[in-house]
C-alpha cells in the first residue's frame, strides 16, 4: 500500500509538458465601420484538436453617417473555442479552422438604455506563424452570428497578435 501511495505522489507531482499558448492581439471589427478591437486568448490542445477561450472588446464609433443602419456599437465577446489544426507546423505556420460559442455584450453611449446581452457564435480561421522558439505571431479573421437583437446580426473581425506557445 505504502509504495502505490509513493508512486501515486511521483506520478502526480511529475511535471508533464503543457501545450498551451496565450495570444494578445490587436485587430479591426468591419462591421459597420472599421473600428479597433484587442484581446486575449488562451488555449490548449491535442495533436489536431484545441481549444481556447477568448475576449474581445470593439470600441464604438459615435463618428458614422446617421441612420440606424451606420450605428457602430461596442462591442464585447466572451467566446468558447473549438480548433481544426495542423498537426505540425507547415513552413513554420500552423494552420487552423475554428467554430466557437458564448456571450456577447452590446452597448452605444448615446443609447445607454438599449444595451444587449445574449448568444453569439463564430467561425473562422488563422494561422499561428513561428517566429524563434516559442514565440509566433497569430492572425486570424472571424464571422461572429450574434443572437437576440443585436445592431448588426453578423460581424466581421481580423487580427494579429503575439502568440506564446508553452
Amino acid at each position: 500500500m505504502r509504495r502505490l501511495l509513493v508512486a501515486a505522489a511521483l506520478l502526480l507531482l511529475t511535471p508533464l509538458p503543457a501545450f498551451a499558448d496565450l495570444t494578445a492581439f490587436l485587430g479591426r471589427t468591419t462591421t459597420p465601420t472599421g473600428r479597433m478591437n484587442r484581446g486575449l486568448a488562451i488555449g490548449t490542445g491535442l495533436l489536431i484538436v484545441g481549444f481556447e477561450f477568448e475576449y474581445a472588446k470593439t470600441d464604438e464609433d459615435l463618428d458614422v453617417l446617421p441612420g440606424p443602419d451606420n450605428v457602430a456599437p461596442e462591442l464585447t465577446t466572451y467566446m468558447f473555442n473549438g480548433l481544426l489544426q495542423t498537426p505540425v507546423p507547415i513552413a513554420r505556420m500552423q494552420f487552423y479552422g475554428t467554430l466557437g460559442g458564448g456571450v456577447y455584450h452590446e452597448t452605444l453611449s448615446v443609447e445607454p438604455l438599449n444595451d444587449q446581452t445574449n448568444f453569439g457564435s463564430n467561425v473562422g480561421g488563422g494561422a499561428k506563424i513561428t517566429i524563434v522558439g516559442p514565440l509566433r505571431v497569430r492572425v486570424d479573421y472571424r464571422i461572429f452570428n450574434l443572437h437576440g437583437s443585436p445592431r448588426h446580426d453578423h460581424v466581421q473581425r481580423w487580427y494579429a497578435g503575439v502568440n506564446l506557445k508553452f
